[in-house]
This record gives C-alpha cells, structure tokens and sequence, in this order.
C-alpha cells in the first residue's frame, strides 16, 4: 500500500475515533450517570467539555502544526488522547471524569487540525482528492451515526468504562503508522504562535457555554449570567482585535472576504449545530423515555448510519464530479433540516418509529455534507495554509457541537419548565425549582427519585405533567434546528463558488474569489 493511502487510512481512524468519542458517549450518558450520580447539567458537560476543548485548541494547533510539522502534531494529539482516555475511564465522580474529558479535547483538536492538511498533501485538488474526502467524509459519518450502537454495545455487556479504554489500544496502533508511514511536513514561513487570540478565544467560548448551561438554574436576568454573556462578547470583541492586528494570527481575518472559505464554514456550524448537537436529546428521549437499553437505542441510529456513510461516499466518488459544492451543500443541509422536521412532533404513545423518516432524511443530508466540507475548505486557501484551514474548519464544526447543544438544552428545559408550571399551577409540582427539576429528571431517568419527594395524592398527576413536558422540549428544539439548518442551506448556498475548488489549491490569494461563476448550482 503506497504511503498517500497509509495516510489517508490513519487520518480516518483517529478521526472516527475522536468523532467516536462524540456520539459514543451519548448512548453511555445515563448508565454514567447512575453510576457517577451525575446531574443533567454535569451529564451535558461530559460532551462539552470534550467539544469545548477541541474547539478552542484546534486553530493553536493547526498553526502549531505549520510550524512544528503537521505529523509532529497529530502525533502529540494522539499520545494525549490516548493516555486521558485511560484517566476518563478510571474516574470515580463526575467532575474527574470531566477534566479527563476536556484534556482528550486538547488531544482530539490536535488530531483534527491537521487531519485535513495531511490528506490534501498527499492527494493532488482535483477527482483524486474528490475520492479521498469521499472516504474521510464517509468516516466521518460513520463515527456520528455508528457511535451509539457501538457505545450501546459496550455498556450493556461491559460498562461505561469500555467506551473509552477501546482508545487506548487503538490510540497506540494509529502512533506506531504514523510515525513509520506518514511524511512530516510544515509552512517554512511559519515563525509565531498567537497566544493571546488562543486565550480570548478560549475565555469567550467558555463563557458563552457556561451562561447557556447554567442559565435556567441561575435565572437570565441574573447578574452571574448577564456578566457571563458580557464577558463572552467582550473577550470575542478583544479576540478579533488581536487578529486584526497580530502578524500572524490564528485565525487570519482576511481568508474571511473569500465567500467560498465563508461559506464552507458557516455550513460546518450548521451541520453540527442543528443535528450532531441533537444527537444527545435523541438519545435521552430513547433511553430514559422509551426506556431502551443502550444497545436497543444504538440500533434505532442505524437507518441514519447506513444512509450517511453510502451517500458520503457516493457524493464522493460520484457526485462531487457532477455537482457543484453549492448545490451538494444546500442539498444537504435542506436534506437535515427536512429530517428534524419530520422527527418533531412526537407524542407520547409514539415509538421509536416516529423517527424513522427524519434519521433517513437527515443521513443522506450528512453523507452528502461531511466529503464536500472537507474538500471545499482545504481546497480555497493555498497549500501552505492548510492545516491552518483545516484547523478552522474543525473549529466551527466543534464550536457548533458546544454551542448547540448547551443552546438546545437551555430551550429544552425553559420550555419544559414552563410546561410543567402552567400544568401543574396550584400544586407542589409547581413550586420554587420544582418544575425545572421534574424537566431534568424526566431527562435523567430519574423521575422516580424526584416523584417519592412529591405527596403521593399528587404523582400520577406530576409524573404526567413531567413526561409532557419533555416532549414539548424535545419538540421544539428539533424544529428550531431544522430552522438554522435552513438557515445555513442558505447562507453556504449563496457564498461558496464552484470555481474556487476546481481550479484547486492555491490557485488565487487566500481571500480572493475566483471571477467565473458555476456552470451548474
């Protein structure tokens, strides 16, 4: 086997195995937190401080990896990931299982900041490339649609550990190829690292994530969660500040005025934001509503695997070749947005297969999308700015993760809570965080604990209202990301152009827009 392909197989392992992690630990969420006795909040961390993580170190370690070495690098990600997936899998409470979390984020963001960089200096711009976004973009898909019934298998005949010592081994192997088969190679021009942009962006992120988390509980108009949103404007306000100015920033504001480099990341936030992010509500709605086990749930995900891991590949072996990244692009996320629409509207003598037309619409709409956004962003900067292209490609896609799901967990608690309060009005149910509490423990699994504090003449009456509650939550989110899907179909559709990836990497200054205009869309 020829060393492009010994690359592009090692990229694609350690990116389903840090995408794994992802969707993985959805399924395992609450066996984690029967055991850890995790609340609803610290079970939302156990995502987000992966996803934080990654999203704020992946654009400092795609310009790490230009000056370093881009196999250097991915390498270091993989050791880290390894070695916090052993800790993650050791820990005894919620919040060591969490800081294990945030540190296999550092490691992860390592590995997908240059994943795409070390693919696009093997294979030339152009239908070979086209083929290997195909078979990246496909592992992709896989890892989000095949992580819960991986994840599912491992906890019920293992245990919630397993999920994350599987990496160790696997960690170790993927080291061993990449340092025997993968070509080292950096920016020669490449002299700084932009700290202080790494820091404001990282506070920012935090802050933003922290306010959406805790601001049901807090209340909005607190002055803990104003401060928190102000904080988050201001240091991204300072972070764009230090951009403009830095000699080399991390986050270089002028690859921003090409409109195909715009809108191939506005679509990554979309994707992630309106349905990876949704994934976690799934999974809680089949789990501790429906009451499957964890391998049961895995395999209601198998309609939306199949799908999305053939039509990755199918757009791109097939597709790409024929269409333009614009019309694969708005198709796919308008394919998403149709999916969530058609999984709202649930009620409670439904099953399962209330799902089932949206996770087929929605696969073919992420198979579609995963092989085109990685081609596209790579493919409109010129080479040496790959890995840090890569870099902020996968930094949208994991800040769309963090933000969407604190975001959709904030609307499906408020809407919840409020459900539970207008049904309930003039009993205990409805009293002080009482209905707040009866939403996150209808989420949990654990109603029955929250019911026993409920007067007995009141629990049929309570557990009613809380189970309604969840539905009407779960509901609304699902058509509110169907709306940004939409959003973002339409957005990326208007600003990326066919000829800033025809023509290839490199082809015009980064920040230039090529002048022709699509001969398909």
């Amino acid at each position: 086997m020829t060393r492009k392909w010994w690359t592009l197989g090692v990229v694609s392992v350690a990116t389903f195995m840090l995408l794994l992690d992802i969707t993985v630990v959805n399924t395992a969420l609450p066996a984690i937190q029967e055991d850890l006795g995790a609340s609803f909040t610290e079970l939302q961390w156990v995502v987000d401080a992966y996803t934080l993580t990654l999203a704020a170190f992946v654009l400092t370690a795609g310009s790490l990896a230009d000056r370093l070495g881009r196999r250097r690098i991915f390498a270091a990600g993989l050791a880290i990931f390894s070695i916090s997936s052993l800790a993650a899998g050791l820990a005894g409470d919620p919040t060591t299982l969490n800081v294990a979390r945030a540190v296999q984020g550092v490691g992860g963001g390592a590995m997908f900041a240059v994943s795409l960089a070390l693919i696009a200096q093997e294979f030339p711009a152009g239908r070979e490339r086209g083929q290997a976004m195909g078979i990246y973009g496909a592992t992709i898909g896989a890892a989000v649609a095949v992580g819960p019934l991986v994840g599912g298998a491992l906890v019920d005949a293992i245990g919630w550990e397993s999920i994350f010592y599987l990496n160790v081994p696997i960690g170790l192997a993927a080291l061993f190829i990449t340092y025997a088969k993968v070509t080292e190679s950096r920016d020669p021009a490449a002299t700084r690292i932009d700290w202080w942009g790494q820091l404001a962006f990282s506070a920012s992120l935090f802050m933003l994530v922290l306010a959406l988390l805790r601001g049901n509980e807090e209340g909005w108009g607190s002055g803990g969660i104003l401060a928190l949103f102000g904080g988050a404007a201001l240091t991204m306000a300072a972070f764009f500040v230090i951009e403009s100015r830095v000699r080399e920033p991390m986050l270089p504001l002028g690859l921003f005025r090409g409109r195909s480099f715009t809108g191939v990341q506005i679509a990554a936030f979309a994707i992630s934001s309106a349905m990876f992010a949704m994934f976690l509500y799934l999974t809680l709605y089949m789990q501790n509503y429906l009451e499957l086990t964890p391998f049961e749930a895995g395999l209601r995900y198998l309609p939306i695997t199949v799908t999305s891991f053939f039509a990755a590949a199918f757009t791109g072996a097939v597709l790409s070749s024929k269409f333009s990244p614009r019309a694969l692009l708005t198709s796919g996320l308008l394919l998403v947005a149709a999916g969530l629409f058609l999984m709202s509207g649930i009620d409670a003598t439904d099953e399962w297969t209330t799902l089932l037309a949206g996770l087929l619409a929605a696969g073919v709409g992420i198979g579609m999308l995963n092989p085109v956004i990685a081609d596209v962003a790579v493919s409109v900067v010129p080479n040496e700015q790959s890995g840090m292209a890569s870099g902020i490609n996968d930094t949208f896609r994991q800040v769309g993760v963090a933000v969407g799901i604190a975001a959709w967990g904030a609307l499906f608690i408020g809407r919840g809570e409020s459900e539970v309060t207008s049904a309930l009005a003039g009993t205990p149910g409805a009293e002080g965080d009482r209905p707040r509490e009866l939403v996150e423990a209808a989420s949990t699994g654990n109603l029955d604990v929250a019911l026993a504090q409920v007067p007995p003449e009141f629990r049929d009456q309570v557990s009613a209202a809380a189970q309604d509650a969840f539905l009407s939550g779960l509901n609304e989110i699902l058509v509110i990301a169907a709306v940004v899907a939409v959003a973002g179909a339409a957005l990326s559709g208007a600003l990326v152009r066919i000829r800033a990836v025809e023509q290839g990497v490199g082809d015009a200054p980064a920040g230039e827009e090529p002048e022709t205009e699509p001969v398909s869309a």
